[in-house]
């Protein structure tokens, strides 16, 4: 799992390589201009066709570096795992105003987020945080929050903010941030929400069936690019009535936010979809405050959609347009990405229309602790401690932990469960009761509250993008049993001989009986060989 040996990944986090090692293409006069003053690393594509394939132009004329091999490979040891540098190499060759995008998010990265977050992918940058504190609490510290994005994080000032409201609706608006905080226009919302990126515990799937090696990266997610914040902005329908409302056949609202993005050599802004549905029932905010504070850049300052239950590639950030539209947008990320794929799809059939667009989270669940092949001295009970989460405007209602491979079940006791929320986890905690020793496989899972529960097995859950492992979370552990006597036994020799039991593989320094112990107990045991 990704959460193993994050201490030494800790030690050491290098800085980004310099553009020489890279192998930076370099730019021949071109310049695309931002877009507009007080937006740093904005950059207009979906308004300009004739821009966006002069890019594409460009771009075509580079060799860039392949996707990094990490599936059929081990993963590598680093901190950060991946180095995008196809995509750094993609924004050095379009110029100026994006080639040093990627230092420019990396510093943020360093000022926003905590030192001994795991960085998934350094660019765009993908992380989550160390295993210990993503269940310290329900809600998730700013600093500790995932990050899932899509590209380079831009720099907007609030003064020269403004959020454009067009297309199917009966009056076009273009709002300030001031005039969306003005409670006399907008009841201001606060709610808590989890958001989940799809690729949580991918590092799963990878482990036993490889899938798609996306352009972008389908980065080896462990348990933590989930977190639960409580954000405070307004609902997208306050707004929308506002602004008239929706012309008749609008049926869904598109969002763009002003990162660039690239798909198959073309060049975009990043764009998708909700449905209407969804914002008439209040589950689609405009946000600019996490957790109290104003939204860190690295989370879609100043302003981003929170939309409730969906896989977290919905929720916007840097948000600078909403148009509504009568279909789903046809945009790259909406129709290209985030597809669920049977398990028979793959890189010999896969086409974009045979896989659904993923959108309500389903149910799961993940062991934060103890960690997958981790050694447990105890005396009868092992504690271990967890998330669960239903999107969907579903929510946990039991969690349920097995310490023999699923087929004894318990059930985590009422008060180790969390508050519930409409839209958000819930963290749990059992003592297990554990007789066994040696090797044994802990398996957790989750009942929402429509008797949804997961898959038994990853192989059940297995799609070609490698998306939502919702599947009972499985890892193995070592059980040392101290309430055995023999064990018992054992552990005090080594503890009075300053021996240490880690790591099990280290052969012991000393015999493991006496003489005189295997005579006499090898007599208890009849000898070796039959009597006759």
């Amino acid at each position: 799992m990704l959460g193993e040996n994050v201490d030494a990944l800790h030690e050491h986090q290098p800085e980004l390589p310099k553009r020489s090692e890279l192998l930076l293409p370099k730019p021949d006069n071109v310049y695309f201009a931002e877009e507009q003053k007080g937006w740093h690393g904005y950059v207009e594509w979906e308004k300009y066709p004739d821009k966006a394939r002069r890019a594409a132009e460009i771009l075509s004329k580079h060799k860039f570096a392949s996707v990094p091999e990490f599936q059929l490979k081990p993963l590598p040891g680093t901190n950060p795992r991946i180095q995008g540098v196809r995509w750094k190499q993609y924004h050095a060759a379009l110029g100026p105003t994006l080639e040093n995008l990627p230092r420019e998010s990396w510093d943020i990265v360093k000022e926003e987020k905590a030192k001994d977050m795991i960085h998934v992918l350094d660019f765009p940058y993908n992380g989550e945080p160390p295993r210990d504190r993503l269940v310290g609490s329900t809600l998730t510290r700013n600093e500790d929050h995932f990050v899932r994005n899509h590209g380079g994080i831009p720099i907007i000032s609030e003064d020269e903010y403004c959020l454009d409201i067009g297309g199917m609706v009966n009056n076009p608006t273009r709002l300030t941030l001031k005039d969306l905080k003005n409670e006399n226009l907008f009841p201001r919302q606060t709610s808590v929400v989890t958001i989940q990126c799809s690729g949580t515990r991918r590092i799963e799937q990878i482990q036993e069936y490889p899938g798609d090696g996306d352009e972008l990266i389908n980065a080896p997610w462990g348990e933590g690019a989930i977190g639960t914040a409580r954000w405070t902005g307004v609902s997208l329908k306050k707004v929308l009535k506002h602004c008239g409302g929706l012309k008749e056949g609008a049926g869904h609202l598109e969002f763009m936010g002003v990162d660039t993005y690239f798909k198959k050599g073309q060049v975009y802004n990043y764009v998708v979809s909700v449905p209407w549905r969804k914002v008439r029932i209040h589950e689609v905010m405009l946000a600019w405050e996490m957790n109290g504070k104003p939204l860190p850049k690295i989370h879609g300052y100043p302003l981003r959609a929170v939309v409730f239950g969906y896989i977290g590639a919905r929720s916007v950030k840097w948000l600078a347009r909403i148009t509504a539209i009568s279909h789903a947008s046809t945009a790259p990320v909406q129709k290209k990405e985030y597809l669920y794929y049977t398990p028979q799809a793959g890189k010999h059939n896969a086409s974009y229309s045979s896989g659904f667009s993923i959108q309500d989270m389903p149910v799961a669940s993940a062991i934060i602790s103890p960690i997958d092949k981790a050694v447990i001295i105890h005396d009868g009970t092992i504690k271990i401690r967890g998330w669960a989460y239903s999107g969907g405007g579903h929510w946990p209602e039991r969690v349920e932990v097995s310490g023999d491979g699923g087929s004894v079940w318990y059930e985590t006791p009422y008060e180790k469960l969390s508050p519930k929320y409409f839209h958000a986890w819930r963290l749990w905690e059992i003592d297990l009761p554990v007789d066994a020793e040696g090797w044994l496989e802990l398996v957790a899972r989750c009942w929402d509250n429509a008797l949804n529960t997961q898959p038994t097995y990853v192989r059940s859950t297995w799609n070609w993008d490698l998306h939502v492992t919702s599947s009972c979370h499985r890892i193995k552990v070592f059980s040392v049993n101290r309430s055995k006597p023999a064990t018992a036994k054992r552990l005090k020799r080594l503890e009075q001989e300053g021996i240490d039991f880690h790591p099990i593989t280290k052969p012991l320094e000393i015999d493991l009986e006496s003489d005189e112990e295997y005579e006499t107990e090898m007599q208890r045991r009849g000898g070796r060989d039959p009597e006759e």
